[in-house]
């Protein structure tokens, strides 16, 4: 999980509670989980832990995450036990999703994703309650760590295609539209798409190519899957891909940091990638057989959880377009308003929607007072602790619904009603919506007997638009906050000015305004894959930032000295070690310790207990005396007989002289 933290450049260093304390974390105000205001709280279950809670534990667990006060998302995954385990995972299951700011998982999801080759580990069960394999580990932090990076990154709104030897197999200029092939990789692609789709992303082409060509070639294949109008917006033609996706961000209103743009040529994404920064590009597999795989591990595509307004976004961008075309058609913005039959409704937000909410604080940038942001988890505790309270704004007109857009978060202070936050997605913008909600809390607080409002106000650098809204009232902002008269904003009706219909854009930064920070998503969908391959890329980081010397007298002697050694590097990725070297003092830890006695069982054939780890210090030297003992001590009859006669067949002198080293060895340890 540190490997991944630091890879994806989140601020979110993994904390530990104590051993097998789930429930008294739980219970705890002060422990890490309750303290943990703005993070993940992870919880990983296994049954055989549980024994002591009784056969309620399940129901004391779920309803221990339910009275949890920390505003902070919750990852629970059913690690591998006993046979009742899919027992255990249904009980949980469906009361856990009943809570909006929890994921739940199983075991089997993990692996599907990351497979390992051994899950269990029964010596280090045995030695340390340590249940699992490396690479079981290795799965499920990775596993954890692409979850907590599909909560804090904002998702991608756009995925461009090319389309020759991408959508299919050809040139469609020169093979002709019926003679391109549609082969398996291909079709895992366009399925793959249209999920995406499915997500909330919007379906764009971004080809050098005719576009009657392309046109005629999805429609001379009604095995393609994805279809003409499952596009949103496409550029084909003969410029530079860099500037279609420029024209598409245009087009559609948004940043190019929003899209990503996948191309089987690699000169293409070369110069995608110089041009257009902002853009994810996924240069793809040369081996169509790879493709699959590749975008099941694209941790860009990742959402967490899908609102009923993804699912409408294609829907919703068609609407979006007939707008537009009633809008340059209007002579002014009054007469636009006037035909489309605006209907805005203002109420607290139905069972279901705070997850939508929340994305609304997540995403709204230009109608945004005060830049709250805040995840489900955050709205769910303070709405529960009644320290706000919170209205959403739904919106409609003959081309459709817009859904949920809106939202103000409130509380009653002793003479105003402070607005803590005010958001209006930029689809809504411009139509007098705003003014409608401020109209609504100033009926709030005068029939609350409230004198004044209070709305908080941030700067930000795209919430020009909420400034100018709120200084077109005559007021300034005072100590953060524009303050308007209770009685006078519940009166205010907005009249549209005589000016053309222009609908404002989400862009106002230009397409190439923003370029967020992100990992290389490309890079890690070639690998690592599965868990072997994070084991080993994790041990690649660690001997990397190692440069270490060690003189030549202090390195291991003798074959099982380096053999311990070699074992010591993979598992600490400090190379090379001193015989003396404390484990702990080169980063191993308690984990570490039990993997390698678990280790030293399978490959010396020798079981070791703790006392080899605490009893005294952990070197090299140590365990290989460590080892030799235990060796001893399990030889068999014959074993013991065949060492008696060699050491009977000795000279009495040679006899002397060995036992004396031995007991100098010993004194000096």
């Amino acid at each position: 999980m540190s490997f991944w933290n630091d890879e994806l450049g989140l601020d979110l260093p993994p904390r530990f509670a104590p051993f097998n304390q789930v429930f008294q974390a739980l219970l705890d105000p002060t422990s890490v989980l309750n303290t943990n205001a703005g993070g993940v709280n992870v919880v990983l279950v296994r049954l055989e832990d549980w024994a002591a809670a009784g056969e309620d534990a399940p129901g004391q667990f779920v309803e221990a995450v339910r009275k949890s006060a920390v505003a902070a998302e919750w990852i629970v995954v059913v690690c591998p036990g006993s046979g009742r385990y899919a027992e255990v995972a249904s009980m949980l299951r469906a009361p856990l999703a009943g809570l909006g700011s929890v994921q739940f998982a199983e075991a089997d999801e993990v692996l599907g994703v990351y497979p390992a080759s051994e899950v269990h580990d029964a010596a280090a069960e045995a030695l340390g309650r340590v249940p699992y394999t490396e690479e079981f580990f290795a799965a499920l932090g990775t596993w954890i760590a692409r979850r907590v990076n599909a909560l804090r990154m904002p998702p991608y709104k756009v995925l461009a295609l090319d389309c020759d030897n991408t959508l299919w197999e050809g040139i469609c200029g020169e093979d002709g539209p019926a003679g391109v092939k549609i082969g398996p990789a291909n079709l895992a692609l366009q399925r793959f798409a249209l999920e995406q789709r499915e997500a909330g992303m919007l379906l764009a082409l971004c080809s050098k190519n005719n576009e009657a060509d392309v046109f005629e070639t999805m429609g001379a294949h009604p095995e393609m899957p994805l279809k003409a109008e499952h596009l949103t917006a496409w550029r084909i033609n003969w410029e530079p891909k860099s500037a279609g996706l420029d024209a598409l961000a245009a087009e559609l209103d948004l940043a190019l940091d929003s899209f990503v743009f996948a191309d089987d040529d690699r000169r293409e994404c070369a110069e995608v990638q110089a041009s257009c920064p902002g853009v994810l590009t996924l240069p793809l597999p040369e081996d169509a057989e790879e493709l699959a795989e590749f975008l099941r591990h694209v941790w860009a595509f990742d959402r967490v959880k899908v609102t009923e307004a993804d699912r409408r976004r294609a829907e919703q961008y068609a609407q979006r377009t007939e707008r537009q075309k009633a809008a340059r058609t209007a002579g002014t913005l009054a007469e636009f308003l006037a035909g489309i039959n605006l209907q805005v409704r203002i109420a607290a937000p139905a069972a279901g929607e705070l997850a939508r909410v929340a994305q609304v604080t997540q995403r709204t940038n230009q109608m945004n007072t005060s830049g709250a942001r805040f995840t489900e988890a955050e709205l769910r505790a303070r709405l529960e602790a009644g320290t706000i309270e919170c209205l959403a704004v739904h919106v409609a007109d003959r081309f459709g619904d817009y859904g949920l857009v809106g939202v103000m978060l409130y509380g009653c202070e002793e003479t105003a009603l402070r607005v803590e936050a005010m958001l209006l997605s930029c689809r809504a913008l411009g139509r007098g919506v705003e003014h409608r909600m401020l109209a609504h809390v100033g009926r709030l607080a005068v029939e609350r007997g409230l004198e004044a409002i209070e709305i908080a106000f941030t700067p930000m650098a795209r919430n020009a638009p909420a400034r100018t809204f709120l200084e077109s009232f005559g007021v300034g902002c005072e100590k953060g906050a524009y303050c308007l008269p209770a009685a006078e904003a519940a009166a205010h009706v907005w009249t549209p000015p005589e000016a053309p219909a222009v609908l404002p854009s989400p862009n106002e930064g230009g397409p190439r305004a923003a370029v967020r920070r992100r990992a290389d998503f490309a890079r890690i969908a070639d690998s690592p894959r599965t868990a072997e391959q994070v084991v080993a890329a994790v041990k690649a980081r660690r001997a990397a930032a190692q440069t270490r010397h060690v003189a030549a007298e202090e390195l291991p002697q003798g074959e099982m000295e380096e053999r311990l050694a070699a074992l010591w590097t993979e598992l600490l990725g400090a190379s090379p070690i001193g015989r003396d070297e404390s484990f702990f003092d080169l980063g191993g830890h308690s984990l570490l310790a039990v993997q390698l006695l678990s280790r030293i069982t399978r490959e010396f054939g020798v079981e070791l207990t703790l006392d080899a780890v605490y009893g005294g210090p952990l070197t090299i030297a140590e365990l290989a005396r460590a080892i030799e003992l235990g060796g001893l001590e399990l030889a068999s009859p014959e074993e013991y007989e065949a060492l008696l006669r060699e050491i009977e067949a000795m000279p009495d002198d040679e006899v002397r002289a060995q036992l004396e080293a031995a007991q100098g060895e010993r004194s000096e340890s």
